[in-house]
């Protein structure tokens, strides 16, 4: 079994040596690996051809401007193999990921694709708060702790790929929509939780704000508002409505805080995984949480917006 590792790649200068470190560290090593830079302007190419120079079977495919779902299309383009791992810059995987999900596919042999495990990497108080701002609760299963599907922890048969129509040239959700696809399809998926990979969150306030404004604005592009904007903006009409109640201004405005701190405080105590009650009810961390949170809701409504003018510009 032979598998292609493909990894899409734009501006990640910071990140890239630890990536390379963990695909170098990987108890089962993939035969081939594909780097496909999108257009970098930070020296992420040269980093990586000077990764590659050490690896015969790795090389970087430099495809100009493209956006992460062409760049995973190139990748796949340029595999040699019917077997294609994925995963993306900002990533440290398990020295055993690899490993994991091919023994997945040797035991039964008829699936056609893999999905690992995620965890936020957790380096520093603001990581904290992110993780248990947006990072979805693990959902327990018979095989354990898995967290919903992950392009960047996936093994996946080319030919399904190709099947499937490849993936959207999006700047963001190409990987949701192109797994909605494969599911549609009626691909034989099965999900291998000790296959880790570990995902590096955004590092302040307002890189998280860029993100997800990002995020935000090309979901509601390609139709998606039913599964984010519509409950974040009816979370906010309730508010307005609350604020419109016929009390003193100091009520309502408590009335406020104090449902921005129980919405934090129900998705830490989700997230908790086994800390106690004075772990998740910590006044401070309850109270961060909340902030991040603000920011989030605040980068969605940009993006929604910025969607809304472009369609309006576009007409």
């Amino acid at each position: 079994m032979d598998i292609t590792l493909v990894v899409p790649v734009r501006d990640e200068r910071a990140t890239v040596a630890v990536l390379v470190a963990s695909i170098e560290g990987q108890s089962r090593p993939p035969e081939a690996v594909v780097f496909v830079d999108g257009g970098s302007v930070d020296g992420t190419p040269g980093l990586l051809r000077d990764a590659c120079s050490a690896h015969p079977t790795w090389r970087v495919v430099e495809a100009g401007a493209a956006t992460p779902g062409v760049g995973r299309n190139v990748g796949f383009e340029a595999a040699e193999t019917e077997w294609v791992a994925l995963t993306d810059a900002g990533i440290r995987l398990d020295a055993h990921w690899l490993g994991r999900l091919a023994r997945l596919t040797e035991s039964e042999p008829d699936l056609d694709v893999v999905y690992g495990h995620y965890e936020p990497a957790v380096n520093g108080p603001f990581s904290e708060l992110a993780a248990l701002a947006y990072v979805a609760a693990p959902d327990r299963t018979d095989c354990g702790p898995v967290r919903s599907h992950s392009i960047a922890s996936t093994l996946i048969r080319r030919d399904v790929w190709r099947r499937a129509g490849g993936f959207p040239d999006l700047r963001a959700a190409e990987d949701l929509l192109f797994m909605r696809q494969v599911d549609q399809m009626g691909a034989r998926a099965a999900v291998a939780p000790e296959a880790r990979v570990m995902w590096q969150l955004q590092d302040g306030f307002r890189s998280t704000f860029r993100r997800f404004r990002v995020y935000s604005r090309v979901n509601a592009e390609v139709g998606e508002q039913r599964n984010w904007h519509h409950g974040i903006a009816r979370m906010y009409l309730l508010a307005i409505a609350l604020a419109a109640l016929p009390v003193p201004r100091r009520y309502r405005a408590a009335l406020g805080v104090a449902a921005g701190l129980a919405r934090a405080e129900r998705g830490i105590w989700a997230r908790r995984e086994g800390r106690g009650a004075a772990w998740a009810l910590n006044p401070v961390r309850v109270l961060g949480v909340s902030v991040v949170l603000l920011v989030v809701d605040a980068a969605t409504f940009a993006g929604w917006t910025d969607a809304v003018l472009g369609r309006r510009r576009a007409n």
